[in-house]
């Protein structure tokens, strides 16, 4: 895996990059859409290419109990399992474990857990882990870790960093010296500075091919992230690439790649067009409300998205309304294309040093729309 520079904002610690694994580049920064079970929600690869969309997130996790690795092992991988021809990225499963999995137990040794499934009793260790990722054939790989909620104790999150520390050794010791691949690391230490200070300072004297940022969007103040993040920045090398784990929404996209983050991934984007929520540049839009019943505007008047191009307000509310399928794969559709062009916006500001300034107009006609939406509910 190669990772390469191109300019950083003059202005704030944004970055533009280009992110190679065998034949296959992104620029960076760049919005990872998450396809868990091996497929973006409502949405198909040829219709994620058409986007723009160049890599997406899957699931270990959930592609070990379903269909299993040696499934799509059969099938070709993951890759031509899915139709897939640009970069996926698989995380580890680690979260999913903590959160989904009845009755799990760690150990030093891995994690004991019952399926989320069919309660079936399954135990994976680090190397196991990075197995089944090899076996899905994957492009870049995570690190299993140990993940807390917020708030913890300082002793839950130090016990739990230790843990997940030892875990990135004996994962980067198999990984070895050849691979062609990348694989990340994930710094963990919840909002406690020293742990965070010392899970980089470990993770790069491992030397991954990236660092992730773990333990956050999981219900801390807005503020306390971005004071982790400028803090854990600082002990991650500029040439490798950053990436902040479960972040999705614009305004947030935007104000962490001011502080040098390169990745990002969130399954938020996909979840709200589903239950009809939509992102333009004049703020998120309900399409349940009542305002847009006969509205034949396109969802955004800035946007030329195919769902934009052709379809109605009015349209895309009465789908939403009578919960038709159409009506969630348009509203996915437009805001992966949403988010797809501001990532290529936000590269463009980078490469002219005017990151800040496009920033900052993005997120006074952002927000103060949102601002109009909360005042009419609270009226």
């Amino acid at each position: 895996m190669q990772f390469r520079l191109i300019n950083q904002d003059s202005h704030s610690k944004a970055r533009l990059a280009c992110l190679r694994v065998g034949q296959k580049v992104v620029e960076t920064p760049v919005f990872m859409p998450v396809g868990t079970q091996a497929t973006v929600k409502a949405l198909s690869s040829e219709e994620l290419g058409k986007i723009g969309v160049g890599i997406v997130l899957c699931n270990t996790y959930h592609l070990y109990l379903r269909p299993g690795q040696s499934v799509i092992k059969k099938l070709g991988g993951l890759h031509h399992f899915m139709n897939w021809d640009g970069l996926i990225l698989t995380d580890s499963g680690g979260y999913q474990i903590f959160s989904l999995s009845s009755l799990q137990k760690t150990t030093d040794e891995g994690v004991i857990f019952r399926s989320h499934i069919d309660g079936s009793r399954h135990f994976l260790a680090p190397e196991k882990v990075l197995e089944i990722q090899r076996i899905l054939g994957s492009d870049i790989f995570m690190v299993l870790d140990e993940c807390l909620s917020y708030p913890v104790s300082y002793r839950q999150a130090r016990g739990a960093l230790e843990r997940t520390l030892r875990w990135a050794k004996r994962t980067r010791a198999t990984w070895g010296e050849s691979e062609d691949k990348g694989l990340f690391g994930i710094v963990q230490g919840s909002a406690f500075r020293d742990l965070r200070k010392r899970a980089s300072e470990e993770l790069v004297s491992y030397q991954f091919d990236g660092y992730a940022l773990g333990g956050l969007s999981v219900g801390e103040p807005l503020s306390l992230r971005r004071e982790i993040i400028e803090y854990t920045t600082e002990y991650l090398p500029v040439e490798k690439p950053r990436y902040l784990m479960g972040v999705g929404t614009p305004g947030e996209l935007l104000e962490d790649i001011s502080l040098g983050i390169d990745m990002f991934d969130c399954a938020l984007p996909t979840r709200i067009a589903r239950n009809g929520t939509v992102f333009t540049g004049e703020g998120k839009k309900n399409l349940r409300n009542s305002q847009y019943k006969d509205d034949a505007n396109p969802l955004d008047l800035d946007c030329d998205c195919y769902v934009c191009r052709n379809y109605s307000r009015a349209y895309l509310r009465h789908l939403i309304q009578a919960r038709e399928i159409l009506g969630m794969r348009l509203a996915t559709y437009h805001n992966v294309y949403f988010l797809t062009r501001l990532m290529e916006k936000a590269r463009e500001a980078i490469k002219r040093n005017s990151f800040e300034r496009f920033k900052s107009e993005f997120m006074e006609k952002f927000e103060e729309e949102n601002k109009k939406l909360d005042l009419k509910k609270e009226g």
